[in-house]
């Protein structure tokens, strides 16, 4: 049965859907991207959890959703890896040793990272286009997407997910990413220290990244890769054709034997 409800970590509430259900299996935990969260993940989760018969995490980051609001839209270079730091203490409070992480686009890079930063946690991971550096085609993306928020209802439809944080959230993912401190962002360092087993999933016509991103990931970790390009499809493989995806991940982590 799913719990769904606000914990407190290091001083932030965070809205969680937990289903604890399969005894001593991982738990699968599910990331989201900038403009994310629970909601929006839709059935995904779950039925990836009953396919391979895991427990299942699913929350709001700090700031989104159904968490507390942020209380600045500043953000530093290395948010994504104090978000990494703050899921370790997420996985800490509910007492969660074995983890599937699945991460999308931001999701897929603080996944990495804690995968990185926590090794004895994290079983495997399932990054679907995640970023390790800025590409000149990520900053295209977040200025068309700044655009489509001043030119058309884009703000009142993340209204519905995210409330009157929308405005807060969108400044925050836009600032950092458009600012030149941001263009030398780089996660490369860390990924050595990637262990467990990773599945790259990407859209070929990905337009907030290049396929470079899943090649020099894959490249540069320690544990066993996989790659899975899916031809024609853009940033939100999950969501474009979830059945891919949801056979891809569950057939991954099955021949893992976790």
């Amino acid at each position: 049965m799913t719990e769904s409800k606000l914990i407190e970590v290091k001083g932030k509430l965070l809205y969680i859907e937990y289903n604890n259900s399969f005894e001593n299996n991982p738990t699968i935990v599910f990331l989201h991207d900038s403009l994310g969260c629970v909601q929006l993940w839709r059935d995904f989760p779950s039925k990836l959890a009953e396919a391979v018969q895991c427990n299942v995490l699913v929350y709001d980051r700090s700031g989104y959703g159904k968490s507390s609001p942020m209380l600045t839209h500043e953000r530093q270079n290395d948010y994504m890896e104090q978000e990494a730091d703050l899921l370790n203490d997420l996985l800490n409070e509910l007492n969660i040793e074995k983890s599937i992480l699945f991460g999308h686009s931001d999701g897929g890079t603080i996944a990495l990272i804690t995968a990185a930063k926590y090794p004895e946690k994290i079983k495997t991971v399932i990054c679907e286009a995640g970023h390790i550096f800025v590409e000149d085609i990520t900053v295209k993306g977040v200025q068309d997407a700044l655009k489509a928020y001043q030119t058309t209802n884009l703000a009142e439809r993340l209204q519905k997910y995210h409330g009157d944080k929308v405005e807060m959230i969108f400044k925050a993912w836009t600032e950092i990413w458009l600012s030149e401190n941001f263009r030398n962002w780089n996660i490369e360092y860390l990924l050595k220290n990637i262990t467990c087993p990773l599945l790259f999933i990407q859209g070929e016509a990905d337009e907030y990244g290049t396929l470079d991103q899943v090649e020099k990931t894959i490249a540069q970790v320690s544990g066993a890769t996989e790659k899975y390009i899916i031809p024609h499809i853009g940033h939100t493989p999950h969501k474009e054709t979830p059945g891919l995806v949801l056979k891809k991940s569950a057939d991954f982590i099955n021949s893992e034997n976790i």
